[in-house]
C-alpha cells in the first residue's frame, strides 16, 4: 500500500515536501490553516495568530537563481531580488506545474500529532485536525513532515525594557508593522538591527521626523549588489568555501571586513560590532548607510529605560516625544501540537539530527523541514531536506545509530557556540553550500566535481567556480533532472535578462595610438641597447643600420 504522509504547513517548505512525496511515490496530505499557499511570503493587512506576517514592501534578500527550487527555475524576466508578490507568483507557478494544490486541505488546523500505540512497530501517527467550521477529525499517517517555519511566534522581551508600561506612545513587534504612512512627522525608535529592523528603520525614516535605530551589539552591513552589479549571493561558490577552509577564521573575516569598510567605515557610522563578520547572521541592507549619512537615521545603543514619552539610552542620551517603538527582536519557535518527549524546544534550541530528525525516535517517520537559519536561501535547503526525508521514509536511506546522531547534534551545537555570539538567533544557523552538500551526500545527489572535470570539463568548471545554484543537486542520483545541465549553463543569462530593459549599444572605441607608440619606443630602446657599441657609427652612417635591418625584413 502507498504510504500516507501528513505535511503540516503550505508555505515554501510544505510545497517542497508535497513535491518530494509525489516524486517518491508517497501520498501527501497537506494541512494549511489559512486559505492559501505561501506561508511567510503571503502578505496580509492583518496578522493572523500563530502565523508568520510580513510588511507590504518586503523584498527578499536572496537572488532568484540561488533561491529557486532545483528543478524549476524562476522565469528569466523576473527581477533578481523579488518583491513578496512575485515570490507568491512563483510559488503558484510551481504548485500549478507539479499539480500540488489538489493535495492541500486549506482552512484546516492541526491540533495534535501523537504516536500510535504500536509506533515501535508501525511508525505511524495519529493526527487530529480542525476545519474552519470547528469540526475535528482524526487521521492515521505513516509519516509526518512539519513545515511551519520559525517566524510564527514573536519574541517580545518587554521585561528587558524598564518603564515600558509607562510609555505613552505606541509599541509593537515588527510582525505587526505594515506600512509607514501613519507615522509621518513622528519620532520613532526601532529596536534591533537584523534584516527586519534595518528594513523598517529605512522605510520609516523616509516619512518620520526622526528615526532612532537602537542596537546592543552593532552589525556588519552587506549589500545586495555585489561586484560589477551582480547579486551578492552569486559569490557563494565552492572555491570560496575552500579558501575559507584553509584560511584562519580571523584572517578570512578580516579580508571580508576590509571590503565592507571600503564601502563605508562601520566605525565612523557607529555600527561596528565587537564580533567578527561571520560570528553573527549578517544584515543585508543597501540603503541604511545612505539614511545614516543623510541624518534621517541615528544609530543609538541599547535602551536603558522608558518614561512617559521619553526614551533613555545606555550612553545617557535622552530622546523626548517618542511616538512609536518597534521591537524587531526576532522570533521563537515551538511545536504546540507535538508532545515534548518527541522533540522539545528550550531557548530556541531543538535536538535534531541534521536539523531534521528527532534522534531518539524508535522509527524515523517524523521530519521537521525548514528549521534552519542559513547564510543563503532557505527554499533549496527545505527542498533538499524534504528529498532526503522522503527517501528515509521509504527505507531507501538509513539513519545512523542513535549514539551517532546524538554525537552529531552535540558537535554542531558546540561548533555554533564557538563561532557565533550568544543569541536566540544563532541556534539553527547553517552555511548554505556546506549544509546542502552535507545533506546531498546522505542520499547520493551531491555533485562529484572530480568526475565532472574528467567527463564534462565545462560543466565541472561551472560547478566548481560558479555560484552554488540548486540545479547542481539534480545532476545525478534520485530525482535527477534532465534540464539541470542546461539550467546551469544558462543561469547568467537569467540574471542579466531582467535588467536589459533598454537598447544600450556599446560605444565604438576610438582607435588609440598610445600602445603603438609605447611599443615602438620600446623596440627602438631595445635596438639601441643591443647595438650600443656601434651606435656612434650608425649615427655617422645611417645606411649601415638600414642594411642591418633588411636582414629581418621579408624578401621582395
Amino acid at each position: 500500500m502507498t504510504r500516507r504522509v501528513a505535511v503540516i504547513g503550505g508555505g515554501s517548505s510544505g510545497l517542497a515536501c508535497i513535491k518530494s512525496c509525489l516524486d517518491e511515490g508517497l501520498e501527501p496530505v497537506c494541512y494549511e490553516s489559512s486559505d492559501d499557499i505561501g506561508g511567510l511570503w503571503r502578505f496580509k493587512e492583518n496578522p493572523e495568530p500563530d502565523r508568520a506576517s510580513i510588511y507590504h514592501s518586503v523584498i527578499i534578500n536572496t537572488s532568484k537563481e540561488m533561491m529557486c527550487f532545483s528543478d524549476f527555475p524562476i522565469p528569466a524576466n523576473f527581477p533578481n531580488y523579488m518583491h513578496n508578490s512575485l515570490i507568491m507568483d512563483y510559488f503558484r507557478m510551481y504548485a500549478d506545474h507539479f499539480q500540488l494544490t489538489k493535495h492541500i486541505r486549506f482552512n484546516t488546523k492541526v491540533l495534535q500529532v501523537r504516536q500510535r500505540s504500536d509506533f515501535s512497530h508501525s511508525g505511524q501517527w495519529d493526527v487530529e485536525t480542525e476545519n474552519k467550521d470547528g469540526k475535528t477529525e482524526k487521521h492515521i499517517f505513516d509519516a509526518v513532515m512539519i513545515c511551519i517555519g520559525h517566524h510564527c511566534y514573536p519574541n517580545l522581551p518587554l521585561h528587558d525594557f524598564p518603564g515600558i508600561d509607562t510609555f505613552e506612545g505606541t509599541y509593537f513587534h515588527s510582525r505587526d508593522y505594515k506600512t509607514p504612512e501613519e507615522w509621518r512627522n513622528k519620532k520613532a525608535v526601532v529596536i534591533g538591527i537584523g534584516n527586519s529592523g534595518g528594513d523598517i528603520a529605512v522605510e520609516l525614516s523616509r516619512v518620520t521626523k526622526q528615526l532612532y535605530l537602537s542596537t546592543r551589539r552593532g552589525a556588519w552591513i552587506l549589500n545586495r549588489v555585489g561586484n560589477n552589479g551582480f547579486p551578492l549571493d552569486l559569490y557563494l561558490k565552492r572555491v570560496l568555501d575552500f579558501v575559507q577552509l584553509i584560511l584562519p577564521f580571523g584572517v578570512f573575516c578580516g579580508l571580508a571586513e576590509r571590503r565592507l569598510n571600503q564601502r563605508f567605515d562601520h566605525a565612523l557610522y557607529n555600527l561596528k560590532p565587537k564580533h567578527r563578520l561571520f560570528s553573527q547572521h549578517p544584515t543585508v541592507n543597501d540603503e541604511l548607510p545612505n539614511r545614516i549619512l543623510s541624518g534621517t537615521v541615528q544609530v543609538k545603543p541599547n535602551i536603558r529605560r522608558l518614561q512617559g514619552s521619553s526614551v533613555e539610552f545606555d550612553d545617557g542620551s535622552v530622546v523626548e516625544d517618542v511616538d512609536l517603538v518597534v521591537f524587531a527582536t526576532g522570533y521563537r519557535f515551538s511545536f504546540p501540537f507535538l508532545a515534548s518527549h518527541v522533540t522539545s524546544v528550550s531557548g530556541n534550541k531543538a535536538s535534531l539530527y541534521k536539523y531534521v530528525f528527532p534522534p531518539e525516535l524508535e522509527r524515523p517517520t517524523l521530519a521537521i523541514i525548514g528549521l534552519v537559519q542559513p547564510l543563503g536561501a532557505i527554499m533549496p535547503i527545505s527542498e533538499m531536506q524534504a528529498r532526503w526525508a522522503t527517501r528515509v521514509f521509504k527505507g531507501c536511506t538509513k539513519l545512523p545509530s542513535v549514539a551517532s546522531m546524538l554525537k552529531d547534534v552535540q558537535c554542531k551545537q558546540e561548533t555554533m557556540a564557538k563561532r557565533y555570539v550568544s543569541s536566540q538567533r544563532h541556534t539553527i544557523q547553517v552555511n548554505y553550500l556546506n549544509y546542502m552538500d552535507e545533506i546531498a551526500g546522505l542520499f547520493g545527489v551531491r555533485p562529484n566535481i572530480p568526475r565532472l572535470l574528467l567527463t564534462d570539463p565545462r560543466l565541472g568548471l561551472k560547478v566548481l567556480f560558479g555560484p552554488g545554484t540548486p540545479y547542481q543537486y539534480r545532476l545525478k542520483g534520485p530525482g535527477k533532472w534532465a534540464g539541470a545541465r542546461q539550467a546551469i549553463f544558462t543561469q547568467w543569462e537569467r540574471v542579466a535578462q531582467p535588467m536589459q530593459t533598454r537598447p544600450c549599444d556599446d560605444p565604438k572605441t576610438k582607435r588609440s595610438f598610445m600602445w603603438p607608440l609605447i611599443l615602438s619606443a620600446a623596440v627602438v630602446g631595445w635596438a639601441a641597447y643591443v647595438n650600443r657599441y656601434n651606435f656612434p657609427a650608425y649615427l655617422q652612417d645611417p645606411t649601415a643600420l638600414l642594411d642591418k635591418m633588411k636582414v629581418y625584413l621579408p624578401a621582395q
